[in-house]
C-alpha cells in the first residue's frame, strides 16, 4: 500500500492498515470488509484507497505467462496458480504485498529514507543517505537469500520435485513469520524482495524529471531520468558499495509524524506510487500523484520496476543453479513457476 503525504491534512496510523493487510493476507476480510483506511509508503497492494494493485500489476506483467505460454524447463514465467501466490490477486495479496502487513514502517523494506539534495543547509549528507540506502539493499539481498534456501525441499537429492512441498490446492500465507510448504516459503522470500525493489522505481529518483516549471529544491528535487534498471539493485549479486550510488540519486522520508521529515525531501514529494497498470502490457497511465503526473514519470517508474523484476527473477534462477547446480536449481525453478511441476518438471 501507499502513503500519500499532505501537508493540509493530518497523517493517520499506518498500523491500522497493515491491521487490514494482514487480514486480508490471513484471509479473514476481503476487500469489501476492509476498515477505510489510508494508503501507505508504495507501489499498492489492494484495489481501493487510492490504490490499483500496481506491485499485482507490476509482477504479472513481467513475469506471468502469456496465454499458451508454457515456463518451460527453465521457468521463464509463472503459470496462473504460480503467479497468484507471488504477485497476489483479488482477494489475496500473495507474497509481493506481505511487507505492507507486517514489516509498514520498517524503512528498508520500502527503501525509504535515502534522501539528499545537494543544497545549502540540506540536513543529511550524501553519506549518510548512502548508508540508509545500503542497508534497503543489504535488507532485501537477505529476504532474496532466504528465498533461495527455502526452496532447497522442492527437489530432492536425486532431482525428483517433491509433491507436499509444491502442493497449490490452497493459498500461501505470507505473513508474520507463519511457516508453510517448501514453494510458499521459496516464494515469500522472493517477493518480499521483489516488493522492495520495485518501491525503489516510485520512491526514487532514479526513473522520473523534475517538473520543469519550478525550481528545483526540497519540494522539486532533480530526476536521474535513466532508463535502465539499477546496477547496485542487482540481488544475485555482490552488495555494492557506497561509490556505486549516483551522487544526486535520493529516495524520500517517510514518517508518521507529519513534521516529522522537517526540511528533507518527503515521500508525498517524490512517490509515483499510484495509477492504471495494464497487468498484460504493464502499459501505465492515469498517475495521481504529483510527481507521477509530471513528465511521464509514473510510466518511467512503472517500466523500470518491470524491467528489474524480470531481471531479479532471472538472477534468482541463476542463484538457485549457483548454490545447487544445475540439474537441482533448474528444477526448483520449474517448481517455482510451474502449477504441477511434480508432473511437469521431469
Amino acid at each position: 500500500m501507499t502513503m500519500t503525504y499532505r501537508r493540509s491534512r493530518p497523517v493517520l496510523s499506518a498500523l491500522s492498515a497493515g491491521i487490514a493487510a494482514t487480514a486480508l493476507l490471513l484471509g479473514l476480510a476481503g476487500p469489501a470488509d476492509a476498515t477505510p483506511v489510508p494508503p501507505i509508503q508504495n507501489f499498492g497492494t489492494i484495489d481501493g484507497f487510492g490504490q490499483n494493485s500496481e506491485h499485482e500489476r507490476i509482477t504479472r506483467a513481467a513475469l506471468a505467462c502469456a496465454p499458451g505460454t508454457a515456463p518451460g524447463a527453465a521457468g521463464a514465467c509463472f503459470q496462473p496458480a504460480s503467479i497468484r501466490q507471488l504477485a497476489g490477486a483479488n482477494g489475496t495479496m500473495g507474497a509481493i504485498g506481505a511487507p505492507d502487513a507486517d514489516q509498514v514502517l520498517t524503512e528498508a523494506a520500502h527503501c525509504d529514507g535515502a534522501d539528499y539534495l545537494n543544497a545549502a543547509g540540506y540536513p543529511r549528507t550524501r553519506a549518510q543517505a548512502t548508508s540508509v540506502l545500503l542497508s534497503c539493499i543489504a535488507h532485501l539481498k537477505g529476504e532474496f537469500d532466504r528465498g533461495v534456501e527455502k526452496a532447497d525441499v522442492l527437489v530432492d537429492a536425486a532431482g525428483a520435485v517433491s509433491v507436499s512441498e509444491t502442493d497449490l490446492s490452497s493459498d500461501c500465507t505470507f505473513v508474520l513469520g507463519v511457516p508453510g510448504r517448501g514453494k510458499c516459503n521459496a516464494v515469500e522470500g522472493f517477493g518480499r524482495a521483489l516488493h522492495g525493489t520495485e518501491d525503489f522505481y516510485s520512491h526514487s529518483n532514479w526513473a522520473d524529471q523534475a517538473d520543469s516549471r519550478s525550481a528545483i529544491g526540497v519540494a522539486n528535487p532533480p530526476g536521474l531520468g535513466r532508463t535502465g534498471p539499477a546496477p547496485f539493485l542487482r540481488l544475485a549479486a555482490a552488495a555494492p558499495s557506497a561509490s556505486d550510488i549516483p551522487g544526486d540519486l535520493t529516495t524520500g522520508c517517510f514518517s508518521l509524524n507529519p513534521w516529522g521529515c522537517g526540511k528533507r525531501i518527503t515521500h508525498g514529494v517524490l512517490n509515483k506510487d499510484n495509477g492504471t497498470i495494464d497487468p498484460a502490457t504493464g502499459k501505465a497511465t492515469s498517475p495521481t500523484t504529483a510527481r507521477g503526473q509530471v513528465a511521464g514519470n509514473f510510466n518511467a517508474a512503472v517500466q523500470t520496476a518491470i524491467a528489474d523484476t524480470r531481471a531479479q527473477w532471472d538472477g534468482f534462477r541463476g542463484s538457485l543453479i549457483a548454490r545447487y547446480g544445475t540439474v537441482r536449481g533448474q528444477r526448483m525453478a520449474c517448481a517455482m513457476t510451474h502449477d504441477d511441476p511434480a508432473r511437469d518438471c521431469r
